[in-house]
């Protein structure tokens, strides 16, 4: 169900949680569901004002500016009144809240959900978590998991906190620990794959990752965890973070993950399907990091899904 938002000026005033973020940025969360290329439209045309003057989209928004909003009227889909399988989605991720306090969420997120809506999908984690905290003012990804990838998920609550984890993420100080199911045998040596890594968009209108020597620097770091007939379980933790790149590293390795519909090799997959495994078997497993208000260090972890454990529990009877 559609509810029509009533179109009217906004003045709003900006607090800490706001300031050094763009101003496109900003107005795409306070006009949900109005497309990029409409707020670029009104910032151009004077229709957005801070301080009653005119701004650039890049202008990065300080402590007390006066931001006035001009009325866009937009059809914003009411998640609370979604169809019944996106409802039964939603109240899932409430279960799935590894930790939370004033300034983050940590969630183990599910697979099969993307982080978010856009691109023919209705809706995805961060509508569900704003569907769920109607009255949080502030909810923004930290990072992002493909859709078909389970695990650790940060979610800020807190313009400062978002920023905080950001920083992080840039100095390569935050650890990430995959958990991947690959083809055949992982070899010992094979502790980090090197490879730059290129988005390619197929004649299809699919988009992939190749290595390719034009490609942006990349690199995962790999350990092994356990081997079984035929597939090895291995850490995979990302020291870059580029699309798809622990996928793409282990096809490289000739290691393709279990079932990964972009990157995999069929026989393998028919095997693994064989003993009920349908999905692609690569889990966000721990994260580490600093928390943005106490400074201690924070170590979440997120169990692997029934799916999974179940995949791993057969691998070791065969």
């Amino acid at each position: 169900m559609n509810t029509e938002t009533t179109p009217q000026v906004q003045f709003i005033t900006i607090d800490e949680d706001n300031v050094e973020q763009r101003i496109d940025n900003f107005l795409l969360t306070k006009l949900k569901g109005v497309p990029k290329s409409m707020i670029y439209r009104i910032v151009r045309k004077g229709e957005v004002r801070v301080n009653k003057k005119r701004i650039k989209p890049e202008y990065k928004l300080q402590m007390d500016d006066i931001v006035r909003v001009p009325p866009v009227r937009v059809a914003e889909k009411d998640y609370r009144t979604a169809p019944s399988a996106n409802l039964s989605r939603v109240s899932q991720l409430e279960e799935r809240i590894l930790h939370e306090d004033k300034h983050l969420i940590v969630l183990n997120k599910p697979a099969g959900i993307a982080v978010h809506g856009g691109s023919g999908v209705d809706y995805g984690v961060i509508e569900g978590l704003r569907s769920l905290r109607p009255q949080q003012k502030f909810l923004e990804l930290v990072h992002r998991l493909d859709k078909d990838t389970s695990g650790v998920l940060l979610v800020a609550k807190k313009r400062s906190a978002l920023k905080h984890l950001h920083d992080q993420l840039r100095k390569k100080t935050m650890q990430k620990d995959y958990l991947a199911l690959v083809r055949g045998e992982w070899q010992a040596k094979d502790k980090a794959i090197k490879a730059p890594l290129l988005k390619i968009t197929l004649k299809s209108g699919e988009r992939i990752v190749r290595v390719n020597a034009e490609g942006k620097e990349s690199e995962t770091r790999y350990r092994i965890v356990q081997r079984y007939q035929g597939a090895t379980l291995v850490k995979a933790s990302p020291v870059t973070g580029r699309t798809h790149q622990i996928r793409v590293h282990c096809q490289f390795a000739g290691h393709a993950i279990a079932c990964d519909d972009k990157y995999s090799e069929q026989q393998f997959d028919d095997s693994m399907r064989a003993i009920g495994l349908n999905r692609l078997f690569l889990h966000a497993a721990e994260l580490k990091f600093v928390h943005p208000e106490s400074d201690t260090t924070m170590q979440v972890s997120a169990p692997l899904d029934e799916v999974l454990q179940q995949t791993l529990d057969k691998l070791k009877k065969a």
